[in-house]
């Protein structure tokens, strides 16, 4: 039974690693997203029952959300992160606030049955209030990660959206114009920048100008190549110069700075791996080599003295 252990232990640590590679890294699913609206004929009954699914989650959580006092600053500051994260509904802080008092309360539930088996009267102590504190913060970590996946899935999406706005300028569309054609083709491929650019669009119609509606869309979304990208944009409609050119130079610049942060991250890969080579790698192989000669060692060793 022993000797089952490392292999047990090794084929979780192999899942776990493929796993997080798989997720994190390989990113199918945003392939298999993009493909599915135009192939998939299943997929809008699918995401409506989702959304029903959602939403009825969310009426419950509600009114739980409304019985937490939130002041109209910490409101205003929620609400911009929910914009950031993409979250548009007017029910989102009652719902998020629901979340942080059901899981509060859950995880002070679970450490309070799990701290009837520790002895020490430290850890005693130390169990509920990490469980309410893990279970008070989870949401915004949660809504951190959203927020940060959204704004790694605009940065990516860019270099496709000015190379459409330079075919649509260079066919004779205008700014506005063009700006409506990239919202409508790439809703199904880029959702995200393309609900942006909607907004953008919206808020012109509305009679807002375009320099305005330019800059907030770069306080909603604070990355920098979106910062670039609309300074360009205002400058170039202020100043009469070609829009085209401006484009197509900035979707160069985005492609070579995708591949230099492609290769600062493989040069990084080699430094990276020490850790897990000299924590997990070199015990497994000093074992290996070395384990006999040193467990007969250490009973020669052991003889001698018991002899002495």
């Amino acid at each position: 039974m022993l000797t089952l252990l490392p292999f047990a232990a090794f084929l979780l640590i192999a899942c776990v690693v493929g796993v997080f590679g798989y997720r994190h890294y390989v990113k199918p699913a945003r392939l298999i997203d993009q493909l599915t609206p135009s192939s998939d004929p299943v997929s809008p009954a699918f995401k409506q029952r989702e959304k029903k699914r959602e939403f009825s989650f969310a009426r419950l959580l509600e009114p739980i959300g409304k019985l937490l006092p939130v002041s109209p600053q910490a409101a205003r500051v929620l609400q911009k992160d929910f914009v950031a994260a993409g979250i548009r509904s007017n029910s989102a802080i009652s719902v998020f606030y629901g979340a942080k008092i059901v899981l509060t309360v859950a995880f002070l539930a679970l450490a309070m049955v799990a701290r009837n088996h520790v002895d020490s009267p430290v850890s005693r102590l130390m169990y509920p209030i990490a469980g309410a504190g893990i279970g008070f913060y989870l949401p915004s970590f949660f809504l951190g990660r959203l927020t940060k996946r959204r704004f790694t899935n605009i940065r990516l999406s860019l270099p496709d959206v000015l190379d459409l706005m330079v075919i649509c300028t260079e066919a004779g569309c205008g700014l506005d114009q063009a700006l409506v054609n990239v919202s409508r083709e790439l809703k199904n491929v880029h959702p995200a920048v393309s609900e942006e650019i909607a907004l953008v669009n919206m808020e012109i119609m509305a009679g807002k100008s375009r320099a305005d509606a330019m800059r907030n869309l770069a306080k909603r979304v604070p990355e920098d190549e979106v910062k670039k990208l609309m300074a360009i944009l205002i400058q170039t409609d202020r100043f009469g110069t070609s829009v085209s050119e401006a484009l197509r130079t900035q979707s160069d610049y985005l492609r070579i700075r995708r591949r230099q942060d492609a290769e600062e991250k493989a040069g990084k890969v080699g430094v990276k791996l020490v850790f897990p080579i000299f924590f997990f790698c070199l015990p497994a192989l000093l074992v290996v080599t070395a384990g006999s000669g040193i467990l007969t060692l250490l009973h020669n060793l052991g003889s001698i003295t018991a002899n002495h």
